[in-house]
């Protein structure tokens, strides 16, 4: 660093940007953004003394700094948000929540919506509540909405071509409009009144209804007015929050519980005065990391990700204060049209709202602790029983599926210190093996693996585990032998005779004889979750690409054959069926067939259907 020292420094502009620190290798180890970029780089070079563990940490092994210029201070912080998520440095607070939220979706139907969870782009016509904090929540309130208002959430397909109602119509969960069971007016005052409610006008809508139940007493119409009776019931028993300023229907309560470098952020949603759900998280975070810097990163990524921009809260309650707050609040305010407030409560009911988020951060931290010391132990008895000279953190495993042959597919899963590591996992599609060889096929996809971890220098498992017997640890020691990849734990778990959990044969690499876990059937379980996470993945995919294959057409592979041609013999021949009985006489009868064409045409498919 000392080229950089005064002369780098002397270089750099007084203005907004964002700065990446990178090793000798290229690596960005960490972005960080800076109102002006002078002053906040020219922090890292204080003495050691003055900087704390986890900078000085950094600082070791940053070989030189990059800097890009933004227009604006907001600007700064939007595109470090973007980096972080999308380059993972190893020092920054990196949030887990890269899925896509779910909504509420009503259909533009006119006679008769159908209501439905909803992930995805927003491009189909019709009206989106939400987005919910997690799967259960939205799960949860379309489950009230179908108790209390009967709305169809069935495909289209499936609702125009019933003839008797479903089970829906039979549990009490729907009116069966597919079968005309009610009319589309009074369908329609369904859908109005389960609108008002994800719209947060609860109170209105128990006034509407309870006028409804009233009108029908009177008219002494008792059956219809009972139903008003139980809508309004069930509605009285949703939680929401009492409060008449508009500006405090939609606000999010973040809470933030530490243990040593392990950080808890609860985070309480709620939209049109109504508490939708909550989602607890666990950033990884750098060693020494601090609560405030901590809390700063959480809330740039979560509130900068446009999978929420159409839910944005007006304002965001913290549990303790953090530096740049009012930054991120400009630069809310700016990307999304409308002011953002993150401030700490003060009013009393704010404040119980607050209560209720460290209560559940504390119990989520307690449950993740005593999950976490129950891995750590297992994974110190691993250690001893293998003979490793340290606690093995990184764990690799590969599986092979296929069906005779059929679209073999190869997975590998990653379990870290901390469980699975989805975000790693790899699938291999194998090709130029002979069929049904599991040798050959393990081997490719090993080869292909490790042959890249060690091109881009990434880091190797401390074990690897394979699904199959000696022949499938032979060959992940031929290409570990290969490419002289050493230090790694090799083992092979082989189903027993009756292919039943437990009985499960475990073979090391160095060992002739198969390995006896004895009594500790947690080790054996760790395996086993790893060993079934592997096959998951790999039938899955394997699934997924036999299906592709036997749903394209036979005719899609035959050169000169294109969509209109292809679609003239199916409908001559009467499908795929009738093709495959025709003989090349019947082809050359095809307008644009010649007897050349025709010829290939029947050699192919006999070729693939033979």
């Amino acid at each position: 660093m000392a080229l950089y020292c005064k002369e780098f420094l002397k270089k750099l502009p007084a203005r907004p940007g964002i700065y990446k620190m990178i090793n000798a290798k290229g690596r960005i180890l960490y972005v960080g953004k800076a109102r002006h970029l002078k002053k906040r780089i020219k922090n890292y070079f204080r003495s050691t003394s003055q900087l704390d563990a986890k900078t000085q940490s950094m600082m070791h092994q940053v070989h030189h700094i990059d800097v890009t210029i933004t227009p604006t201070e907001n600007e700064a912080l939007l595109l470090e948000s973007t980096l972080i998520k999308t380059l993972r440095p190893r020092y920054n607070v990196i949030l887990k929540d890269d899925k896509s939220y779910p909504y509420l979706f009503l259909s533009a139907d006119t006679d008769f919506p159908r209501l439905q969870v909803y992930r995805g782009a927003q491009r189909v016509a019709g009206e989106y509540f939400g987005p919910y904090p997690n799967s259960r929540s939205v799960y949860e309130t379309l489950e009230l909405l179908q108790k209390i208002f009967k709305i169809r959430q069935c495909n289209d397909i499936f609702f125009k071509n019933r003839t008797r109602p479903c089970l829906q119509y039979q549990i009490k969960r729907c009116t069966a409009p597919c079968v005309n069971y009610i009319d589309s007016k009074h369908y329609q005052e369904n859908v109005h009144y389960a609108r008002l409610f994800l719209q947060g006008k609860s109170d209105n809508l128990i006034h509407i209804l309870a006028d409804k139940m009233e009108k029908m007493s009177v008219d002494l119409a008792y059956e219809e007015a009972a139903k008003y009776r139980d809508q309004i019931f069930n509605l009285r028993k949703i939680q929401h929050i009492e409060s008449g300023k508009a500006r405090e229907k939609d606000l999010d309560i973040v809470a933030l519980k530490q243990h040593e470098n392990i950080f808890c952020i609860e985070v309480l949603t709620i939209r049109n005065r109504i508490w939708i759900g909550s989602h607890t998280y666990f950033p990884q975070v750098p060693e020494h990391a601090n609560a405030e810097e901590t809390l700063a990163a959480f809330l740039s990524q979560y509130y900068l990700n446009p999978e929420r921009k159409k839910s944005w809260p007006h304002r965001i309650y913290v549990s303790q204060d953090f530096p740049d707050k009012t930054w991120l609040c400009s630069a809310l305010s700016q990307a999304w049209g409308y002011k953002i407030v993150i401030d700490k409560p003060k009013r009393h009911e704010q404040i119980k709202w607050l209560a209720t988020a460290l209560t559940n951060a504390e119990h989520a931290l307690h449950a993740h602790l005593a999950n976490q010391s129950n891995y750590d132990d297992v994974l110190s008895a691993f250690q001893k029983i293998f003979n490793l000279v340290e606690v093995p953190r990184h764990f690799e495993c590969f599986d092979v599926s296929h069906t005779q042959g059929e679209a073999t597919v190869a997975s590998c899963v990653v379990f870290g210190s901390e469980g699975p590591i989805t975000e790693k996992y790899r699938r291999f599609l194998i090709k130029d093996i002979i069929r049904n060889d599991d040798y050959a096929a393990i081997k490719q996809a090993i080869s292909r693996h490790y042959t890249y971890l060690k091109t881009e220098e990434k880091v190797l498992p401390d074990v690897l585990i394979i699904d199959g017997g000696k022949g499938q640890l032979a060959k992940a020691e031929e290409v570990f032998k290969e490419l002289q990849i050493s230090n790694v734990l090799l083992l092979a778990v082989a189903k027993g005779a009756t292919r039943k959990p437990g009985f499960e044969t475990i073979f090391v690499s160095g060992n002739q004889k198969p390995y006896s876990l004895g009594q500790n059937e947690k080790v054996l379980y760790l395996i086993q979750r790893i060993r079934d996470e592997a096959h998951r993945f790999a039938i899955t995919g394997h699934r997924k690409q036999r299906s592709k294959i036997r749903n394209k057409s036979t005719l899609e592979e035959i050169v000169g054959i294109g969509p209109k041609k292809r679609a003239q013999l199916l409908r001559l021949f009467g499908g795929l069926q009738g093709i495959l009985e025709a003989n090349i006489q019947d082809f050359c009868k095809v307008p644009g067939i010649n007897r050349e064409l025709a010829q290939r045409i029947y050699d192919n498919l006999q070729q693939v259907h033979k």
